[in-house]
């Protein structure tokens, strides 16, 4: 059984493997030389940004982490990652920590339950996402749970070529009733 947890400080060794692993790092750059996922970012000042619109999850299966996720409200949230956006959005980024773990279903049972929570708010209208272009195994992904490509964008500060995807709350109920 999946569960979402907040992320905390403990989770810092693990992030950080995670961050090294090939198929994490070619996820979130397109620079084959890249290190690390990511860029340089820093957990322990990552996680402590977290407020109400900027959050870190760890998805467990039967208490084993198995991967990571972050929730924001692309609106206010203190980065300015996704630029001008209109209010009453959420944004989900998902990773599968290990190679073992991928392919198994995990990561859709840890998104339908990010999707949820996000849903639960009755402000919320939808879901952006932001896979790079070249990530074509997450558009497929995205797409099978309702995720409808918006468009191509540069985000982030180093101008990331990502097609992002929606899923409106209507287009959630249609595919998943009774969620």
């Amino acid at each position: 059984m999946i569960v979402l947890r907040p992320a905390t400080l403990d989770d810092v060794p693990l992030l950080d493997l995670w961050d090294l692993e090939p198929d994490v790092i070619s996820a979130t750059s397109d620079d084959p030389d890249a290190p690390k996922a990511f860029g340089d970012i820093y957990w322990p000042g990552e996680l402590a940004l977290v407020r109400h619109d900027y959050q870190y999850f760890i998805a467990e299966l039967d208490g084993r982490p198995i991967a990571g996720l972050q929730v924001i409200d692309p609106y206010t949230e203190p980065t300015k990652y996704w630029g001008e956006v209109q209010p009453h959005l959420r944004a989900i980024d998902i990773w599968i920590g290990s190679a073992a773990d991928r392919g198994q279903g995990f990561g859709r049972q840890a998104m339908r339950l990010a999707i949820e929570a996000c849903f639960r708010d009755p402000d919320v209208r939808a879901i952006i996402i932001d896979p790079l272009v070249s990530n074509t195994r997450a558009h497929t992904f995205y797409q099978r749970l309702g995720f409808r490509p918006e468009g191509i964008r540069e985000l982030g500060e180093d101008d990331d070529v990502c097609l992002v995807h929606r899923l409106t709350r209507e287009d959630w109920r249609k595919l998943f009733p009774g969620e």
